[in-house]
């Protein structure tokens, strides 16, 4: 009986400060961890990234070649986008 008594309080303190935290940090671990990309996800979007590249690099492209041909196509956008608003 006097096991008992001596660990009872040890006991208590385990199940009521330490067990809680424990089960709360586990579970906060298991959450961050799943909220990571997962390797599909992570590989549709650098196929994405890789779309905004050539999108970008082809509008470079355009922009040069209006440039080129009709000089003043951006002075005319200007003035378009000013009388609309």
């Amino acid at each position: 009986m006097q096991f008992w008594q001596f660990m009872f309080v040890p006991t208590m303190a385990f199940l009521v400060i330490v067990a809680p935290i424990w089960i709360t940090m586990h579970y906060r671990s298991v959450n961050r961890s799943s909220r990571s990309l997962n390797e599909e996800d992570r590989q549709a979007l650098e196929d994405l990234l890789a779309t905004v590249d050539r999108l970008t690099e082809r509008i470079g492209v355009l922009e040069t070649i209006l440039d080129s041909d009709h000089s003043n196509w951006r002075d005319q956008t200007e003035r378009q986008r000013r009388t609309k608003e």
